[in-house]
C-alpha cells in the first residue's frame, strides 16, 4: 500500500506539470507566432518480484513473470512547430511565413536570436525592429522620405521615396531554419536560440533551399487549438482525480491495516 500511495503522486506531480503547460498554451491563444507545447511522459523503473523466462521447474519457465511499476514522470515539454493560422493586417511591416523558416534578429549582447512573430516597426533610425526593439538580421533600414514599404515574397524590400516614381532596394530580408526546431531554446518574448538539439541555423532567401515565402501584410497566429486544449484539460483534470483516489484508497487501506494492530 505504501508503494501505491509514492506511485500516485507522481501521477498527481505529472499531470500538474501537464495542467502548467495547457495553461501556457492557452495563455498565449492570440499570441502572433506562438508554438504551442506538449508534455510527453515516460513510466518509472519497476520492481521485478519474478522475472519473465524465469524457470518454474526443469523443463518450464514463467511466461510472463511480476512486475509492478512505480509511477511516471515527465520526459520533455516539447514545442510544435505546426503553421498557425494567418491573419490579414494591411500593415506594411506585418509579415508571415508561409513554410518553414524563422526571422533573424540581433540581441543586444550581439547574438543572434530567432522568431516567427513577424510584427514588426520601424525604431527612430528606420532600423526594422521587434517590439522590443531587437533589429531584424541582416539590418534592414528604411529612409526617412519613404512614403511606401514593399516586401516581395523572396524578401526583397523595396521603398518608394518621396518625389521619385520608381522603386529603391533597402536589403533583403533572410530566413533560418533548424533540422530539429523542436530542440530550439524558448527565451520568452516570442524569441528562440539556438541548442545543441537544435543544429546549427541554415539561412538563405525565401523561397529557397526550403524556406518558406514571405506575406506582407500578414500575421501568422498561434498554433493552439482551444478546443484541442480544453479537451486536454478536462482529460488531465480527469487523470489527477483518480490518482488522488488511487492515494485515498491507498491510505483507507493503510488504516485499515493498522487498525487490526
Amino acid at each position: 500500500m505504501i508503494r501505491a500511495l509514492w506511485t500516485a503522486a507522481t501521477g498527481m506531480e505529472s499531470q500538474q506539470l501537464n495542467m502548467d503547460v495547457i495553461a501556457n498554451n492557452l495563455a498565449n491563444v492570440n499570441t502572433a507566432g506562438f508554438k504551442k507545447s506538449r508534455a510527453d511522459f515516460q513510466e518509472l523503473l519497476y520492481q521485478s518480484t519474478k522475472a519473465p523466462g524465469s524457470p518454474t521447474s526443469s523443463e518450464t519457465e514463467s511466461p510472463t513473470g511480476i512486475q509492478v511499476g512505480l509511477g511516471t514522470r515527465p520526459a520533455a515539454v516539447q514545442k510544435v512547430f505546426t503553421v498557425g493560422d494567418f491573419q490579414q493586417t494591411s500593415n506594411e511591416l506585418d509579415l508571415g511565413i508561409e513554410g518553414p523558416g524563422l526571422f533573424q534578429v540581433q540581441l543586444p549582447n550581439g547574438e543572434s536570436a530567432y522568431t516567427r512573430s513577424g510584427a514588426f516597426k520601424k525604431d527612430g533610425t528606420g532600423r526594422v525592429v521587434t517590439s522590443d526593439g531587437y533589429p531584424l538580421a541582416p539590418e534592414i533600414i528604411i529612409p526617412e522620405n519613404a512614403t511606401k514599404i514593399s516586401i516581395g515574397e523572396d524578401g526583397t524590400v523595396s521603398v518608394h521615396l518621396d518625389g521619385s516614381t520608381s522603386s529603391t532596394q533597402v536589403g533583403t530580408i533572410e530566413l533560418a531554419n533548424f533540422s530539429n526546431p523542436a530542440g530550439l531554446f524558448s527565451m520568452g518574448r516570442n524569441l528562440y536560440s539556438e541548442t545543441p538539439a537544435s543544429g546549427a541555423p541554415v539561412t538563405g532567401v525565401p523561397g529557397e533551399s526550403g524556406l518558406g515565402v514571405i506575406s506582407q501584410g500578414f500575421l501568422e497566429g498561434s498554433n493552439v487549438s482551444i478546443m484541442e486544449e480544453m479537451v486536454n484539460m478536462i482529460a488531465g483534470q480527469r487523470a489527477y482525480e483518480i490518482n488522488s483516489k488511487a492515494i485515498k484508497t491507498a491510505d483507507e487501506m493503510v488504516q485499515m491495516t493498522n487498525n487490526l494492530l
